[in-house]
């Protein structure tokens, strides 16, 4: 017998930088939000997805903190870490406790502040989502790792200069229309191609930008809806988690994503879909060069040509795969350990129908994917309407 897990409400923050909020009530506005979405559906689960409280925000063990903070104390609740897939492991697991029957409905918040520090420090501590023992202590950071992966790239397979160009222009045209958006303005092409270097090949556009935000979602199954719930029905139709070397250099081929190949062939394989079925594709664009790589490894392009969806306009809203729809990690911001939830919930206001003016027409299912690293941890999630 079969169990859907419903999206019963969802709730988000602007994504920015929240110097007067703290952490507890970031993370409560978001669930909150969700709450209020979900007809007053009460949890009996909390999971919560973040990365750097401990070291950034001098704080562990959130769950209690947000359980008690949000009036929801006695319940179960737990933090998951996964870099910047945390957020989709705090998903991944309130599907499965709804999906088994142990738990009726569960709410999942993913949250991060960022600004809490500022400088080198918050550099070093981002270093640590590395190999602290071959790669961080060398110095090497996200940014420098996605730049020599960029730089290769582009080496092995002859892609002409600024052919990437189009996944932060598309991402930035989508974040135009998302009021929760760090960025809402269009870029022009000339505007990227004159950016300042952050880490060669890397410009400021191919880096999405680190952000405080929290994003909430109410898991439940049918029987558990409110009655006077009014939203169109989204379901998770399936969910899975691939992991790879942390090291990259421990990979046979670094420009392959395989963790990210596989997530998605399990989650097709559980919702008994292809990737042709998808109507857009919520990926992980911390930096460009992961967003061609991300197509790559789902298979919508083959090995060395993800630049040229972007190149042919296929990834735009009107185009035969939108991703970003909302704005992505470049143009919403990418606040860490909310990043996954904030996918799902974009994807969910798409298949409700309540995106905007960024609204795709009658999409019915969406692919998502949070990576952790360079697809060190790629957890993928396939949402549909029914």
């Amino acid at each position: 017998m079969t169990t859907d897990v419903i999206v019963a409400g969802i709730g988000q923050t602007n994504v920015g930088e929240h110097w007067e909020t703290s952490l507890r009530e970031l993370a409560f506005y978001a669930l909150e939000a969700a709450l209020n979405d979900a007809a007053g559906l009460r949890p009996q689960a909390l999971y919560v997805g973040n990365v750097f409280a401990p070291q950034i925000s001098g704080q562990a063990h959130l769950g209690a903190l947000i359980a008690d903070f949000a009036g929801l104390r006695g319940i179960e609740a737990c933090t998951l870490e996964a870099a910047g897939a945390s957020g989709a492991a705090a998903l991944r697991a309130g599907f499965l406790a709804v999906k088994s029957g142990f738990v009726d409905a569960a709410l999942v918040v993913g949250v991060e502040k960022i600004t809490d520090k500022v400088g080198p420090e918050v550099d070093v501590n981002i270093a640590t989502t590395l190999d602290s023992d071959y790669e961080a202590v060398h110095g090497l950071t996200p940014t420098a790792q996605a730049a020599l992966l960029m730089r290769r790239y582009l080496h092995e397979f002859n892609v002409p200069d600024f052919a990437l160009a189009n996944f932060p222009l598309t991402a930035h045209a989508n974040g135009a229309g998302n009021p929760h958006a760090m960025f809402q303005k269009a870029l022009k092409p000339a505007l990227y191609e004159r950016a300042g270097m952050i880490c060669d090949p890397l410009n400021m556009f191919d880096a999405a930008p680190d952000a405080d935000g929290a994003a909430a979602v109410l898991l439940t199954r049918p029987e558990f809806l409110p009655p006077d719930s009014q939203h169109p029905r989204v379901r998770i139709a399936a969910s899975s988690v691939a992991t790879d070397t942390l090291a990259l250099h421990d990979r046979p081929d670094p420009l392959d994503f395989r963790a990210a190949r596989l997530s998605v062939e399990r989650a097709c394989y559980q919702a008994g879909a292809s990737i042709d079925q998808m109507d857009f594709f919520e990926l992980c664009d911390t930096f460009s060069i992961y967003a061609a790589l991300s197509l790559e490894s789902a298979g919508y392009a083959e090995r060395g040509r993800g630049w040229e969806l972007a190149h042919n306009a296929a990834i735009t809203l009107e185009g035969s795969l939108p991703i970003a729809t909302l704005g992505g990690l470049k143009a919403r911001g990418n606040p860490w350990g909310a990043t996954g939830i904030y996918q799902v919930v974009e994807s969910t206001l798409q298949l409700r129908g309540q995106a905007g003016s960024n609204q795709i027409p009658h999409a019915k299912r969406a692919l998502v994917q949070a990576l952790g690293g360079p697809a060190a941890t790629a957890i993928t999630h396939i949402l549909e309407t029914i």
